[in-house]
């Protein structure tokens, strides 16, 4: 296995980063979308973009145990930059919806970067390792936004798409030059690969644990993201959409942390390093329930909270399932990922109809709710592996 060099490891994270980064470019953009293409781009475009990532999770991911990683990341990087193209050049909605999908589908490169991290990583690190290429990904998802917006206003959209397509060019040449070439860690045809991702779902009790509860962290983090402007929008805070925004500056906090908790989770036990980022971010739901309805400072404490906890749970989740089978880690990937896909839509819907309902309070039980429930799992998991 190929030496896993600093130059390497900054190369995934970048990757990561920037591929993550395009199916969030689109939001702050949607109010200039509509000027063109009309209301339905508000909701079409931001949906196509997140239903193409969550079937590329599924389709393509697991193609990294089967096939060459670094020739499987260049690949998609190409052709991300050729769907980003069309998406800036678009004459109609339709093409544009089009070319949401297939941006979504495409930036599961980022998805091959965290298993190629893993793949390198030598057993006793592999946690910081995995940590330091996540967060280029969670710091993707931060900036995308910020980027996006600044972009927009001053050169309009379609400037962001194509600039967006030069990045991935970029990157797809870093990648090339940057990361080494490894042999598939599986021979497998494509159906065979796809139903082996069953047997991995039932063979690992480990990976259904991990993968139940990060997706019940994620369902408690999108039920309070997607209500947060709704609260601090109206009295007694009224904030605009910008400053409703700069909350998500906080989570910079969040990302900066994954490398620790790697390290923890690598020199220590991934366990208790996940029973905390449940206990923070339980913690969150009940400063934002007591103080969060009158308080732009608990606001901001909270969201620490959750975004440390969210974050730290996360790496030690992925430090456990990269450790189970070292030939099927895109596959698990896969697994894990798709849990945390429909755990973030179950959470993003209860958390609406919660607010709607019973106003700030009723979301801080649904909330606290989907924590408590993640905070169960390691904390009644059987004993008998301390590593896992």
């Amino acid at each position: 296995m190929p030496p896993f060099s600093a130059a390497t490891r900054l190369s995934l994270s970048l990757i990561a980063g920037g591929a993550v980064a395009n199916i969030y470019y689109n939001q702050p953009l949607l109010g200039l979308l509509v000027q063109v293409f009309g209301h339905d781009a508000s909701v079409l475009v931001p949906t196509a973009t997140l239903a193409g990532y969550g079937l590329g999770i599924l389709g393509l991911v697991p193609l990294g145990d089967a096939l060459p990683r670094r020739s499987l990341i260049v690949g998609q990087l190409l052709l991300l930059a050729a769907v980003l193209v069309l998406a800036a050049a678009s004459a109609s909605l339709a093409v544009l919806v089009l070319a949401s999908f297939l941006i979504g589908v495409l930036s599961t490169a980022a998805q091959q970067a965290v298993p190629f991290a893993a793949e390198l990583a030598p057993d006793a690190v592999r946690g910081r390792m995995v940590g330091q290429v996540m967060t280029g990904l969670l710091l993707g998802i931060l900036l995308a936004r910020t980027l996006s917006g600044f972009v927009g206003a001053w050169l309009g959209w379609r400037a962001v798409f194509v600039g967006a397509a030069g990045l991935s060019v970029a990157l797809a040449g870093l990648a090339w030059l940057g990361l080494p070439k490894t042999p598939p860690a599986a021979r497998l045809g494509y159906g065979a690969l796809m139903g082996s991702i069953l047997d991995l779902v039932r063979s690992q009790p480990v990976l259904r644990r991990a993968a139940l509860a990060q997706a019940l962290l994620f369902a408690a983090f999108n039920a309070f993201w997607t209500t947060l402007a709704l609260l601090v929008e109206a009295p007694p805070f009224g904030l605009d959409p910008a400053g409703a925004g700069l909350f998500g500056l906080i989570g910079a906090a969040g990302a900066l942390c994954a490398p620790i908790a790697g390290r923890f989770a690598d020199t220590r036990s991934p366990r208790p390093v996940l029973i905390g980022g449940a206990a923070l971010t339980l913690a969150a739901f009940v400063v934002f329930g007591l103080f969060g309805g009158h308080s732009l400072v608990a606001l901001a404490v909270g969201v620490l909270l959750i975004d440390i906890g969210i974050n730290t749970a996360l790496i030690a989740n992925q430090t456990r399932v990269y450790a189970l089978a070292p030939g099927a880690r895109g596959r698990i990937n896969t697994v894990f990922f798709t849990a945390i896909f429909a755990g973030g839509a179950l959470g993003a819907s209860a958390g609406t109809r919660a607010f709607a309902a019973g106003g700030w309070p009723a979301l801080c039980a649904v909330g606290g709710a989907f924590a408590a429930a993640s905070l169960l799992v390691p904390l009644l998991e059987p004993r008998g592996r301390p590593r896992s």
